[in-house]
């Protein structure tokens, strides 16, 4: 379901990509001008003659611009895939050439011709002064190391510049929990804010993703939470998380929080309740009170939402009105009333699935409800649909009433009946986008549980009932169809809207894991008015149904659009900056070194690993994001160069290293043979780790 999307860009015109893409080539190509500027400035310095400086490899001796300057030739090769610095006698063995020089001579007594010529030219490479051959072995080792040494120069440059025009980072807090993951379990919740992660203060979202993804997770992640409390005052908290290695790294399951404020250039969802409000919204309206509430984040929004989901609200937003309206610069407050948000349902009710997960001091939890429990029974009655149960189990909360589940358990002859007291909760459950196979929550009991793509029951008069689906169907899959213009145009959807919110045709595989029914119906309710949904069943059919409107059941997102919570970091001084880089660019070091240890112990799958066509997309994606987003994306890519050239393999810096280091302790170099055989297996292993990585980057691109 995933893919690159390297040169679409919606909101850019051509020429702002065609300036994101020559960024991006000027950018990369630094790096690698720099890595091997550095061999050969030092091999210069190092009295090394230096027969060509190329960026690019001209293969088959093909380039697109060369020139010679002294005693160097230097070049643009066809190749785009690094460059490189060709030194008098740096690709022979000095104890081969010997050999050879001496057989050659044996052989032929007084060579002349082209032997000659041969004999001569590898003579220059032993013995000429100017050769890397002749040169000692700490000099070599200089001249081999500088590379990976200007590569972190470079990290450092680009890092104190990014700083000095002003780093955006996302705030660590919490947007959104996922149903039955690390987090949840441990009863983290929206608007958390993460202060410290084992021990260690943070500020940025992408200091969580670090310390779980590569960091020592064997006993768990301990963080330090801040919970906004309903006074507005803060609850500490210290919750231990075991994250999840169901993904390609380790994760907790939650992503980042917003602002309360409409996001450009898009404020709402066209055709949804905010999106059909009047006065209408802007980008840039930030919410200051809902109903009589105080609005200082995202997380009493998120509340308010959850607390009333069937009720229209009351939104104040402030604006700063634009020199056409009033004074430049004036806020004022506007109120606008927005109604409920209806979901749009199919008349299907799923089997109810196993319990999957349990959260933490929950009333599940405390009357002892148990992973791989099924609920049969809701006070004595069928369960009824499960995507209801947890606006059900919500109003129970809100009337004090108790619960009672009869539930099925493995190693139990009959059916259990548990009581218990459901919680008022002012937090909503939603299916992970990034595991659309997910179970659901129920947040009022705190346990998830999953739902099946079986029908259970069918509601009488509904789109499903008209098309024919009975109880014990099996959908396979399910598509979403792009809407009706007609119908967008009722929904007073513009042309430029719908080109922005209307979802290409997607499938959603079912049988095969891909998504499951909550994913279904929630990615129905984020879609344009209109859409409708054709579902294969898995005995063939194929039925297209119009969703109908429930008049009893409401979906607590009303179409707003937020702001990320992020916050800029501009170094104020010198000083300061070189700081601030310093720091950037030894996580960054320390990022790739742990990176690959935790490849090593199959922490972190290689599956994650990113080709030249995602490395492509991710700088395109930093430089959307402004210059000193590209600069941090390019020091982090300089240290990785820096690091993963000096891994110890052979036509590597590093296997270089390791045979110079060889060198002097034995005081001559390896043999032909272990050489040729070594370069070889390295060569080999470049290769295929290349082809693997580009096989994961067309996968990503053409794979669903």
């Amino acid at each position: 379901m995933g893919q690159y999307v390297v040169f679409a860009d919606l909101g850019s015109s051509w020429w702002e990509t065609t300036l994101k893409v020559v960024l991006v080539l000027i950018g990369l190509n630094l790096v690698i001008l720099v890595h091997e500027f550095g061999h050969f400035i030092v091999a210069r310095w190092c009295g090394v003659k230096c027969e060509k400086f190329y960026i690019w490899f001209d293969v088959f001796g093909l380039k697109l611009f060369k020139v010679t300057r002294g005693d160097t030739e230097y070049g643009i090769g066809v190749l785009p895939l690094g460059g490189y610095v060709k030194m008098l006698g740096q690709e022979d063995n000095p104890a081969r050439l010997k050999e050879e020089i001496e057989r050659a001579k044996a052989q032929s007594g007084q060579p002349s011709g082209e032997l000659a010529a041969q004999i001569h030219s590898a003579e220059r490479a032993l013995y000429d002064p100017r050769s890397y051959l002749a040169k000692s072995v700490p000099q070599r080792m200089a001249i081999i190391s500088a590379g990976v040494a200007m590569n972190v120069v470079f990290a450092l440059v680009a890092a104190v510049f990014a700083y000095g025009l002003g780093v955006e980072h996302v705030k660590c807090a919490v947007g959104a929990v996922f149903p039955g993951e690390a987090a949840w379990r441990a009863n983290v919740r929206v608007g958390d804010e993460i202060e410290q992660i084992a021990g260690r203060p943070v500020e940025r979202f992408s200091d969580l993703q670090r310390a779980v993804a590569v960091g020592n997770i064997d006993r768990g992640v301990t963080m330090v939470l801040r919970r906004p409390r309903p006074d507005g005052s803060w609850e500490r908290l210290t919750v231990t998380v075991h994250p999840d290695r169901t993904r390609l790294a380790p994760s907790i399951g939650i992503i980042s929080s917003q602002a309360p404020v409409l996001a450009e250039p898009f404020a709402v969802v066209p055709g949804s309740p905010a999106g059909r409000a009047t006065p209408p919204f802007r980008p840039g309206d930030r919410i200051v009170r809902i109903g009589d509430v105080a609005i200082t984040g995202y997380a009493p929004i998120h509340s308010q939402l959850a607390l009333h989901p069937g009720e229209p609200l009351e939104i104040v937003v402030q604006r700063t009105e634009s020199p056409s309206d009033a004074e430049p610069g004036t806020p004022r407050e506007i109120v606008v009333e927005v109604a409920p948000n209806p979901m749009r349902r199919l008349g299907l009710a799923m089997q109810i699935g196993p319990v999957v997960a349990i959260q933490d001091d929950s009333p599940a939890a405390r009357a002892g409800v148990e992973q791989g429990d099924r609920i049969v029974a809701v006070d004595g009655e069928r369960p009824g649909d499960p995507l209801t149960l947890p606006d059900r189990m919500r109003e129970r909360a809100e009337q004090g009433r108790l619960v009672r589940l009869t539930i099925e358990r493995a190693g139990e002859p009959e059916p259990l009946e548990i009581e218990l007291p459901p919680r008022r909760v002012d937090w909503y459950g939603m299916p992970a986008p990034v595991a659309p196979a997910g179970p659901m929550s129920v947040p009022a009991l705190g346990l998830a549980l999953e739902v099946s793509n079986q029908v259970a029951e069918i509601a009488e008069g509904s789109p499903a009932d008209k098309a024919g689906i009975r109880p014990g169907d099996v959908v396979a899959s399910a598509t979403l169809l792009r809407a009706d213009p007609a119908l967008l145009a009722r929904y007073a959807v513009s042309e430029e809207n719908a080109d922005e919110f209307q979802r290409p045709e997607i499938t959603l595989a079912l049988e095969r894991g891909q998504a499951n029914w909550p994913v279904v119906i929630w990615v129905l309710q984020e879609s344009l008015p209109g859409t409708r949904v054709q579902l294969r069943m898995k005995d063939g059919r194929e039925l297209t149904l119009d969703p109908e409107v429930s008049d009893r059941w409401f979906h607590p997102e009303r179409g707003f659009k937020f702001e990320a919570l992020a916050f800029t970091q501009t170094a104020r001084s010198v000083p300061e900056a070189l700081a601030l880089g310093t720091r950037e660019t030894w996580d960054s070091l320390t990022l790739i070194f742990r990176t690959l240890g935790s490849l090593g112990t199959g922490q972190v799958s290689f599956r994650g690993l990113a080709g030249p066509v995602g490395i492509f997309h991710l700088a395109l994606d930093s430089a959307g994001r402004g210059l000193a987003s590209l600069a941090i994306f390019l020091c982090l890519i300089s240290a990785n160069l820096a690091v993963l050239n000096f891994i110890p393999i052979p036509v590597l810096d590093g296997g270089h290293m390791v045979f110079l280091g060889y060198e002097g302790i034995r005081g001559k170099p390896p043999s032909e043979n272990v050489l040729t055989t070594l370069s070889f297996a390295g060569l080999v292993l470049l290769l295929t780790l290349m082809l693997w990585v580009t096989g994961l980057d067309i996968f990503r691109i053409f794979g669903s």
